[in-house]
This record gives C-alpha cells, sequence and structure tokens, in this order.
C-alpha cells in the first residue's frame, strides 16, 4: 500500500469518533503508560524487601482476588451512580493505594495494600466500556474498541520497557509516578468527561422501568450472556497462560529470562503494529465468525507450543495466538455491549470483567498443576482442547444475534429477552 493509502486507512480509522471518546482513549493511555506496579511487583517484593518467591505469588494472587470483588460492585456502581463518578472513585482510590503501597512494610499491611490496589484499579473498567458504548454508535463500536485495546497495550509496551529503567533508581518512585499518572486520569475524567449514562425513564419500579427490571439477578439469568460470559473466561485462561505457563515451560526446557522476554514481546510489537490495520479488515464482518477463529487461533497457537524447540518457533507460537488476541478483544467486547441492555450496562459488563479477574485466578493453579504432574506438554493439549470447546460454544450460542443496529432478533438459544428490552423477570429492589 502506498503512503497515500496508508494516511487515507489511518484517517478512516479514526474518523467519526466522538470527542468525548478521545478524552477516554487519552484517560486510557495515560493510565497504562503509567503502570509500573504490576511490572515490577514481584521483584519489588522478592530482590529489594527480600521476601519469599511464594510470598510474591500470594500477593498477586490476593491483588487478583481484589479484582473479581470489585468487578460486580463496580458494575452496580456504574450504573446506578453513573459512569463518571464510579471513574472517578476508581481511579482516585487507585492513585491513594498504589502510593500507599509503596510505603508499608508489614507483610500483612502489603498483602491487605495489594488487595485493595486490586479492587480499586479493577473496578474502573465497567465504567470505561459502559460509557464507550453510550458515546458511540453501533457501528463504530468494533473500530473503537480495537483503538481502546490498542491505546492499553502500547501504553503497556512502553511503561514495560520504562519500569526496568525506574527500578534500578527507586521502586518508591515507580510507585508514586503510577499514583501521579493515575491521578491524572481522574482528573481528565472530572474536567473533560460529562456523564454518559442514558436517561432514566420515570418509572415506577413496574415491568416497563428499564432501570428497576436491571439487577445483577438478571444478568445470572441471561442464560445468553451467561454463555458468553462462560465463554470469555475460556478464552482468558488460555491467554493468561503467557504470562504463568509460558515462561515456566521455557525456564523447564532451559531457556533464560531473556529467552522468554525476547519471546513474549513480539505479542506486543505485534499489537500495537497490527491492531489497527486488521481492524479496518474485521469492522464489517461476522462476529460469529470471527469468534470462533480466534478461539480456534488461540487454543491452537498455544497449541504449537508443545513442538517449540528454540526463541524462533516459540516466538512464531506468540505470533498465533496473538492474531487471536488481536481479532478476539474488541469482537467479544462488541458483542457484550450487543447483549447489554442500554440500562444494565454497568452490571453486564461488570459480569463479563469478573471473567477474566477469576481466569487470572484459576490459570497459575491450572498451570502449576499440570506442568508438575503431566508436564508442559499436557499443558499445550489442553489449551487446544479449550479454545476448540470455546469456538463450539461460540457457534451455539450466537445465533439469533442481533444486528448491529440494535435490532433485536429471537434469541431462541437462551430465551432471555432481547437486549433493550424491558427486563420484567428482575426483582425490582435488587442489587
Amino acid at each position: 500500500m502506498s503512503v497515500a493509502g496508508l494516511r487515507r486507512a489511518a484517517r478512516e480509522t479514526v474518523s467519526g469518533l466522538p470527542r468525548e471518546f478521545w478524552w477516554l482513549w487519552t484517560s486510557t493511555l495515560v493510565n497504562r503508560l503509567g503502570a509500573f506496579v504490576a511490572t515490577f511487583m514481584a521483584l519489588y517484593l522478592t530482590i529489594d524487601r527480600g521476601y519469599s518467591a511464594s510470598y510474591a505469588g500470594l500477593v498477586a494472587a490476593l491483588h487478583g482476588l481484589g479484582g473479581v470483588v470489585s468487578s460486580l460492585g463496580a458494575g452496580v456502581m456504574t450504573d446506578r451512580f453513573g459512569r463518571r463518578p464510579t471513574l472517578l472513585v476508581a481511579q482516585t482510590s487507585t492513585a491513594l493505594s498504589v502510593a500507599l503501597l509503596g510505603f508499608v512494610r508489614d507483610p500483612v499491611a502489603i498483602a491487605a495494600v495489594a488487595f485493595l490496589v486490586g479492587m480499586a484499579s479493577n473496578a474502573s473498567r465497567p465504567a470505561v466500556q459502559a460509557m464507550m458504548a453510550d458515546i458511540v454508535q453501533p457501528e463504530d463500536r468494533v473500530r473503537a474498541f480495537s483503538l481502546n485495546y490498542w491505546a492499553i497495550n502500547l501504553g503497556f509496551a512502553i511503561s514495560s520497557m520504562a519500569a526496568g529503567f525506574i527500578a534500578e533508581v527507586s521502586y518508591l518512585a515507580g510507585f508514586m509516578i503510577e499514583a501521579g499518572m493515575t491521578l491524572v486520569c481522574a482528573v481528565l475524567v472530572f474536567v473533560k468527561l460529562p456523564e454518559s449514562r442514558p436517561p432514566q425513564s420515570a418509572g415506577t419500579g413496574g415491568p416497563g422501568d428499564k432501570e428497576a427490571a436491571v439487577s445483577l439477578l438478571t444478568v445470572l439469568r441471561d442464560g445468553r450472556y451467561m454463555g458468553v460470559v462462560g465463554l470469555s473466561f475460556l478464552i482468558a485462561l488460555i491467554f493468561q497462560q503467557a504470562y504463568v505457563g509460558l515462561p515456566v515451560a521455557m525456564g523447564e526446557a532451559g531457556f533464560t529470562p531473556a529467552d522468554f522476554g525476547m519471546a513474549i514481546a513480539v505479542n506486543g510489537v505485534l499489537i500495537v503494529v497490527l491492531q489497527i490495520p486488521v481492524t479496518r479488515f474485521i469492522q464489517h464482518r461476522d462476529p460469529r465468525l470471527l469468534l470462533i477463529g480466534s478461539s480456534l487461533l488461540a487454543g491452537y497457537g498455544f497449541g504449537l507450543t508443545a513442538f517449540a524447540g528454540s526463541v524462533g518457533v516459540f516466538a512464531l507460537t506468540v505470533c498465533v495466538w496473538t492474531l487471536a488476541e488481536i481479532v478476539n478483544a474488541p469482537t467479544q467486547t462488541g458483542l457484550v455491549v450487543r447483549l447489554s441492555p442500554v440500562h444494565g450496562r454497568g452490571r453486564y459488563q461488570g459480569m463479563y470483567t469478573m471473567s477474566w479477574a477469576v481466569a487470572a485466578l484459576v490459570a497459575p493453579l491450572m498451570s502449576g498443576f499440570v506442568i508438575d504432574h503431566w508436564g508442559a506438554e499436557w499443558l499445550w493439549g489442553v489449551c487446544a482442547v479449550v479454545g476448540t470447546v470455546a469456538a463450539a460454544g461460540y457457534w451455539g450460542l450466537m445465533r439469533g444475534l442481533p444486528d448491529d443496529d440494535g435490532t433485536p432478533v429471537a434469541r431462541e438459544a437462551s430465551g432471555a429477552p432481547a437486549p433493550d428490552a424491558p427486563r420484567a423477570d428482575a426483582d425490582a429492589g435488587a442489587v
């Protein structure tokens, strides 16, 4: 493609999105540029503070548990109090708790504050996704989610490289920089982002009152949506192996941490380079085919790791499942929005966020058990099987999917009401 063609493609990719989206996108980028703590937390605890690897693993697990706990609560806050207040509370709390984590020294206190950091940092996700769905037109959502995902990975790639240099100078500086940049995000939200929650009807709590009709029980009763959440968990379980199963397997095979770093770096580079052009290719394609294909690519991409014997081959397998990640992330997020009622987006996004948080807890336990008892080859075989199961699940669950313009169609597979329809089956006073 010529330079002029590339410029035209870039303009088409970013054009037509509202100003509010770009402020939200900027907030995401700033937040990820300052995400240092997750990168060097294990090194900080084991090298700087002198704790054991087991204790560092416990702290990481508590951080993940905090994310699980906050997912549903943040979803309820997003619907009940608004997207903007939830973002402000989550980002301010994250900034304060991260700063506090840099100063505590007692092991119990470190573990407790890490749990709070996990809660606070994860609480913003349902609000961000709900706000993005509110302000972007349905036909532009896949493109918007792709751009947001690109910002996340670009910011994380830069912060990961910077984290090593900052840690050599001062771990405390890393904590304070992350706290400061997260506080900047809160200021951006406060100054530039108006509340986007759709106006509530003057209902009385009856069946036609959408706000009263959507509760956490509604989400749990929505068979099709909970099926998508379950499939999201399976996909997340596969992708988590990049950071839990893959380094362990490479280490046991005699590869160095630097070798792992070289292989996994391919993931970030490909996402930054390919996310936008791939988005242009997929944004008007059948989401069911995209999710089926990406599930198979993810499962068998990791499955191919069983045959890797060099850093180059490991990097090649990373290329395969990274392509799956690039396709799956915006498509699945768009599907979540399409299956969510307007006045229940926070709760629905919270349940979706929880599927990834739970996967982050389960994946280390699964990979460790399988590798210890049967070997890494079995782990990669399990990934291939899980990817196949997820692909079959998407094929079955997405029959009768609503059109891109939001027009509801039959949902015979689950028996749940169509998106944006009144949810009369929910308890009016539920959370």
